[in-house]
């Protein structure tokens, strides 16, 4: 199979500044028009199903039913922000009319409105080939808030990130929208002369920290800074009361074992530390359970070897012993590992750091002190979850109080893996978790990375942008601040 070159220099330089060309007439164009382009992104990838998800399969090691429920919620995203789109409320347009009775003096006209940042450089990643790759959430957020798009292709599955690129570029050009506004391109050079680049205005990333520390410092020294949104890595603690494990303790063993070890491990949200009471009695379901999940190949060698080197350090720190160790031959089977509090704290840089695959380890306290302890000894993730009884209260709360200063969603009684594309979804926590924890890359909230704030003051009507108009021609929502 012939492989798929690098772009060159001269191709970069041409995909930059068509981008940097369409970025005025994409960002101007109303949301009602940008929403009809998005959707038809949508519908040209549900058509293309049928060709996507095998390329997916061959380069990713993942099955079909995964796959394509993963295409069906890439379609999604792009049709919600399609939605917030025509809502509109998203530009969050507020008219503050002239006051000459103002406390504090005269005041002038203000009206404040949102605007695209221009071209966005979004780096894909691997363990998600659709939703967090070449048509995934941050290249919906951005094409929504009207940012150009500069896509760098991962190189775990470059084919499909081709041709992926080459429906939505179709998609978008066959619904009216200017030409330039997307564009995908591979290699490692690549990626990081782009981000060098004056013409890209924010980046965003999905995978490792030290890829994404890399990435985040280069934006930063820019002679012109720019944002870079980076998703790191996650270690996603659960804790389990000791009420809760007597009320229902299997039940959330099983639980815990399906959620570390589902998609062999490879998902940002895995929880990798359960903290159990010492006396919990749960380490024969759990090693069991375990031992029962079927081997699944990493999705590339990289990965794969990867794993294997972590799992190996892992393992070897004294004071943590073997619950379920399988074979890493032939795939993965989930290793399972325990070790008391102590041993934790003890050896932070080994144990508190992600390990990407089916790798978790069970944590034993010997005191609600305790328990406190290790919940303040992490540091940003992008989850915490605790599971608990109504009188639990006490402990739950001091727990709550915690995790909820170093993750960005905290879950009930509940598994962490599994990110509902919505409204209210927080996908993103306190480094590393991601670089900024104010904003999020999943759900609508998303779009407001791509987004800056302007104020207008005195312009008159005509030189007002449409969505700051009295006339309103666009029909969004508008803020009004009248004189008293």
């Amino acid at each position: 199979m012939t492989e798929i070159p690098d772009t060159t220099p001269a191709e970069l330089d041409t995909a930059l500044q068509r981008a940097a060309d369409a970025a005025e007439a994409f960002g101007a164009q109303a949301p009602a028009t940008r929403a009809r382009q998005i959707r038809a992104v949508a519908d040209a990838l549900d058509a293309a199903a049928g060709e996507l998800v095998p390329l997916a399969m061959a380069e990713s090691h993942l099955g079909e039913g995964r796959l394509t429920g993963e295409l069906k919620r890439t379609t999604f995203q792009l049709r919600l922000f399609a939605d917030v789109l025509d809502d509109g409320g998203y530009l969050q347009a507020t008219v503050d009319s002239a006051d000459a009775g103002f406390p504090l003096g005269a005041k002038p006209d203000l009206r404040r409105v949102l605007v695209p940042v221009g071209p966005v450089l979004v780096f894909a990643a691997s363990n998600f080939p659709f939703a967090f790759s070449v048509a995934g959430g941050d290249t919906a957020s951005a094409l929504a808030a009207g940012c150009p798009v500069v896509l760098k292709a991962h190189p775990g599955h470059p084919r499909l990130s081709v041709r992926t690129g080459e429906i939505i570029t179709g998609a978008l050009a066959g619904s009216g929208a200017p030409e330039g506004v997307f564009h995908v391109v591979l290699g490692f050079e690549t990626g990081t002369v782009a981000l060098r680049d004056p013409r890209i205005k924010a980046a965003a990333f999905t995978g490792s920290v030290p890829a994404g520390r890399a990435l985040f410092d280069i934006a930063n020294s820019r002679p012109t800074p720019i944002p870079f949104f980076g998703e790191l890595g996650s270690l996603n603690p659960v804790f389990a009361t000791p009420n809760a494990v007597r009320a229902r303790g299997e039940e959330i063993a099983k639980g815990y074992v399906t959620s570390y070890s589902g998609n062999a491990g490879q998902l940002c949200t895995k929880p990798g530390l359960l903290f159990l009471p010492a006396d919990h009695g749960l380490d024969e379901v759990l090693a069991e359970e375990s031992k029962a999940v079927a081997a699944h190949k990493l999705l590339n060698d990289r990965l794969h070897e990867g794993y294997c080197t972590r799992r190996a350090a892992v393992t070897e720190v004294p004071g943590v012993r073997v619950l379920a160790e399988g074979s890493v031959d032939d795939g993965a089977v989930p290793t399972l590992l325990t070790t008391d509090v102590d041993t934790l704290l003890a050896n932070r840089e080994a144990l508190l750091e992600e390990v990407f695959g089916p790798l978790s380890i069970v944590v034993t306290y010997a005191s609600e002190d305790e328990a406190r302890r290790a919940a303040e000894a992490f540091e940003g993730n992008l989850t915490a979850t605790l599971h608990a009884e109504d009188s639990d209260a006490e402990f739950a709360s001091s727990l709550v109080s915690r995790l909820r200063d170093r993750a960005g969603r905290l879950l009930f009684n509940g598994w962490p893996t599994g990110v509902a594309v919505s409204p209210a979804m927080q996908h993103g926590g306190p480094y590393p978790a991601t670089t900024d924890a104010r904003f999020t890359s999943v759900g609508t909230a998303a779009i407001d990375r791509f987004l800056r704030p302007v104020t207008y003051q005195n312009v008159p009507q005509n030189l007002l942008p449409e969505p700051l108009q009295d006339e309103n021609p666009w029909g969004i929502p508008q803020t009004r601040h009248s004189p008293k």
